[in-house]
């Protein structure tokens, strides 16, 4: 009789089933499921422990995606495009932990555009994933704010609307992070999920995630095989954790791998493939999204990242304790505090 091997842990003592939330009830093969999947290995792979991150959610097929993983996580399910105010909310009641968002191109980029918006100027210290597929899947098939102009759906007809640009918007906004990826590129989109769970600022990565129910034509820019056939990365990533010693392979050509230091000592390291792509620099980040559109290209990977401009929380003299975990005492102000108020009062 063989004795089974030894379930692997990571530095948390934890192992992958410990990240994993309930079975999925999204179609099978859509890109939900798979970026859930990375998500679970990104938070595995940086031994976070699940009681200290937070979730967070809105409306539509993708904000069902959190109760897909990290089951043992704190978590919240809000209104359609009201996510970013629920998680600032949480955040400033307790800034010791991390925080994930789920959205989609409807509750991100129609009714949660302004919040959207807002919490990207905030520097609100959260990985804001949009699980983009350009049409609204749990209403059937409308056009959402993401869908191409010219699209056409069997039961909606031509898209006349030029499509709202996640990553355009994230940086005229001076998100400090910005980032696109494909469901059906896994290993790219787990690195970019570490690194923007790591950085310290507002991380937006716009994953085009495809609906193969409503939204998988050929010719679809959000379906997998347009996705496969246009897919530019700017570079090829990867992350390492600050307990890691970082090492390089000694075969790189001097000037074709870029590091960048996150605040915690962490690094994301940047291969140059085609193009010396620099994504430190806003204008360039501009320029390349610009281009990307005329050319017909899905350019992938990290377009721009700051790690210098403090956040939202760091701007405010925020009490050691969490919000959440003060007590009665701690809360009420003493009596001579109360009469001096009164005093000014009356």
């Amino acid at each position: 009789m063989t004795t089974p091997a030894p379930t692997q842990t990571n530095k948390a003592g934890l192992t992958r089933n410990d990240y994993k939330g309930l079975p999925s009830t999204l179609c099978a093969g859509c890109g939900h499921n798979s970026i859930a999947s990375q998500i679970i290995a990104a938070c595995y792979e940086l031994d976070i422990v699940p009681e200290k991150l937070m979730k967070f959610s809105g409306i539509g097929c993708s904000s069902k995606s959190p109760t897909y993983f990290l089951n043992r996580s704190f978590g919240f399910n809000s209104l359609h495009g009201r996510m970013s105010s629920i998680a600032t909310g949480a955040l400033f009641a307790d800034p010791s932990l991390r925080a994930i968002g789920v959205s989609g191109d409807g509750d991100t980029a129609s009714i949660g555009m302004g919040g959207f918006k807002h919490m990207v100027r905030r520097n609100v210290p959260m990985a804001y994933i949009v699980e983009n597929n350009g049409v609204y899947g749990l209403t059937k098939g409308q056009f959402s704010a993401t869908a191409e102009v010219g699209l056409n759906l069997k039961h909606q007809g031509t898209n006349q609307y030029m499509p709202v640009d996640i990553c355009m918007e994230a940086l005229a906004s001076k998100a400090t992070f910005v980032a696109r990826s494909f469901a059906g590129d896994p290993k790219q989109v787990k690195e970019l999920i570490k690194a923007a769970l790591s950085h310290d600022g507002i991380a937006v990565l716009d994953i085009i995630s495809p609906c193969i129910t409503f939204n998988n034509q050929e010719n679809a820019v959000h379906s997998y095989t347009w996705g496969k056939d246009h897919e530019a990365p700017l570079h090829e990533i990867s992350f390492v954790p600050a307990l890691d010693e970082i090492e390089l392979p000694g075969d790189f050509p001097e000037g074709d791998v870029r590091e960048v230091t996150m605040h915690d000592g962490s690094t994301v390291v940047l291969k140059k493939l085609e193009k010396d792509y620099d994504p430190t620099d806003r204008g360039k980040a501009f320029q390349m999204l610009e281009e990307s559109e005329r050319n017909n290209l899905l350019v992938t990977g990290l377009i721009y990242i700051d790690t210098s401009r403090p956040t939202l929380l760091d701007t405010f003299d925020l009490v050691d304790t969490p919000l959440n975990r003060l007590t009665e005492p701690d809360l009420r102000p003493a009596r001579e505090t109360m009469d001096k108020i009164n005093a000014l009062m009356f």
